[in-house]
């Protein structure tokens, strides 16, 4: 087949993966006039986003776990009310150590709660620069030197390094620093966990929006459908080369495991019901203490306080999160990101620069760790940049 010849039998584009960043570039490849096929694995279109609602309590269950959106973007946040509205929702979470209950992030109040004292933000920040000792004042490049230095050792191993542990499966000393970075510290009582200009929750849920955004007659969607299964249409060896593909899977998969395995965590969830309207008071009670196997609690009911009279006062359901290491058959959810990690990365990318016609994309394509926010803002820019051009060859 030439430049100039199209198959017609084929749309102008195929995604793989429903989630936000291919529903984003689909989004964009129809409103341009392009025809759009999606696929994914899973039965839902949404990716870890989606979500649905329980009949029991009346509340809205983020199936992957809180989904929570946020951005100081201003095309993000235009882009995305194209297609729902949002509450005035504002997240804070509260953390379990040792019996005792303490607002996060890190802020003036927790401070002074753990070391029962009235410490002022400039007595708090000295403090904190003694307990940091040799790593005060320094830029640490591993999350453990990096968390003491923040916040000096003892709330670090109170707050952090226990959690982070259960978390991510892995010794913090071999994790990345930026993953810490991401943790707000702050040297007055706001509680607050983001500081983005513009937050809230889409007001009819996650799946309703994501509906929207391909409810164009140009979009065409196959559910429970691999990409690597040859016995159905839709495969990578039918398609490769006769169509333009945006991949959002795992990108070490997309290439078969050729250069070994990269590292992701998973997690996995447990399920409890109570027979009262609230148990927790919160949507997120972290649990810090290495002898607490999970991570923490999400009580879903709390994420939509405006929905009150739709939701029943006498039950709710709290879903507890528990991380692990994946498998190859496990969903993936964040890149480990050692340095060894990346290193294998960078090979991939080499095999990725060889795949003219295909954008790779998400954070499993791009081994990233991203927010929703972060994701659809690359959407935007891999699609101007990257798939708007293929599709006008």
């Amino acid at each position: 087949m030439t430049d100039n010849e199209k198959d017609t039998s084929l749309p102008d584009l195929v995604v793989v993966g429903a989630g936000l960043f291919g529903l984003t570039v689909a989004q964009q490849a129809a409103e341009n006039g392009h025809t759009v096929e999606i696929i994914d694995i899973r039965p839902h279109i949404g990716g870890n986003a989606y979500s649905y609602m329980d009949k029991e309590t009346g509340a809205e269950i983020h199936q992957y776990g809180a989904h929570l959106f946020h951005t100081s973007n201003k095309r993000v946040w235009d882009y995305v009310n194209r297609f729902t509205e949002f509450t005035d929702y504002q997240h804070r979470v509260y953390a379990t150590h040792d019996g005792e209950v303490y607002p996060m992030p890190i802020n003036l109040g927790t401070i002074n709660q753990f070391f029962h004292s009235h410490y002022t933000p400039a007595q708090a920040q000295e403090l904190i620069k003694e307990q940091a000792g040799e790593l005060a004042g320094t830029d640490p490049s591993n999350l453990n030197d990096k968390g003491i230095q923040l916040i000096g050792r003892p709330l670090y191993e109170a707050f952090i390094k226990n959690y982070t542990g259960k978390q991510w499966q892995t010794d913090p000393a071999e994790l990345p620093a930026s993953i810490i970075k991401r943790l707000p510290v702050r040297f007055t009582y706001d509680n607050h966990y983001f500081k983005d200009t513009w937050e809230g929750l889409p007001k009819d849920g996650y799946t309703a929006w994501m509906q929207r955004m391909i409810d164009d007659p140009k979009i065409h969607v196959t559910l429970s459908t691999d990409f690597f299964d040859e016995s159905q249409p839709l495969n990578k060896k039918a398609l490769l080369g006769r169509v333009p593909i945006v991949y959002t899977g795992p990108v070490d998969k997309y290439f078969d495991y050729a250069l070994g395995d990269l590292k992701w965590r998973t997690v996995d969830f447990k399920e409890q019901r109570y027979d009262e309207g609230d148990h927790f008071g919160c949507p997120v009670m972290k649990r810090v203490d290495a002898d607490v196997p999970y991570t923490r609690a999400i009580e879903f009911k709390n994420f939509n306080p405006e929905r009150k009279e739709s939701q029943n006062p006498d039950k709710t359901v709290v879903w507890e999160e528990y991380s692990r290491s994946a498998g190859r058959d496990d969903e993936p959810y964040y890149p480990i990101n050692t340095a060894d990690d990346q290193k294998l990365y960078q090979q991939y990318k080499d095999l990725v620069a060889k795949e003219p016609e295909v954008v790779f994309g998400g954070r499993l394509g791009t081994y990233a760790y991203y927010d929703m926010h972060q994701v659809i803002n690359s959407a935007l820019i891999a699609y101007e940049k990257q798939v708007g051009p293929l599709l006008s060859k």
